[in-house]
């Protein structure tokens, strides 16, 4: 599971000029399931994403994880994440997993997460043609891939 991670002031997404879906101040995440992915590598990221100290506290250095600031989480899923550029000028998706293994997957993660927070947690439309708009505060941006975990 490969997952971009935005420390984010608003996002939203829409989709056929309707917006279904908005945050104010906390994480936008891209994320992109491969086949191989499982329950392991969603409990990984559902902790990394928010025990992740990418938000100021009082003196202004990050130090501070989004449960204690209480931010909101939007959660779409990206298959080009996985995209393979190694040969030619064509990307492969040969990695990202397919829509029946990845449905379910992305669906894990969204409950992972709202549990681990408490709260509902935002999403764009699996499969959809999304537009995403957001501020991206700072700006942070940290990619996570639990195929490559760093302790």
């Amino acid at each position: 599971m490969r997952a971009v991670i935005q420390r984010v002031s608003e996002a939203m997404v829409s989709v056929a000029g309707e917006v279904v879906s908005s945050i104010g101040p906390g994480l936008m995440v891209l994320v992109g399931m491969e086949a191989s992915d499982d329950g392991e590598d969603i409990a990984w990221l559902t902790r990394k994403m928010v025990q992740l100290r990418i938000f100021n506290d009082a003196q202004g250095v990050m130090n501070l994880p989004l449960t204690e600031v209480g931010g909101e989480v939007m959660l779409v899923s990206q298959f080009t994440l996985h995209a393979s550029t190694k040969k030619g000028n064509r990307p492969s998706y040969i990695r990202a997993a397919r829509p029946e293994t990845a449905v379910p997957l992305y669906e894990s993660l969204l409950v992972s997460l709202e549990e681990a927070l408490g709260k509902p947690v935002a999403r764009g439309i699996f499969g959809a043609d999304m537009k995403v708009a957001l501020v991206n505060d700072g700006p942070v941006t940290i990619i996570l891939d639990s195929r490559q975990r760093e302790f």
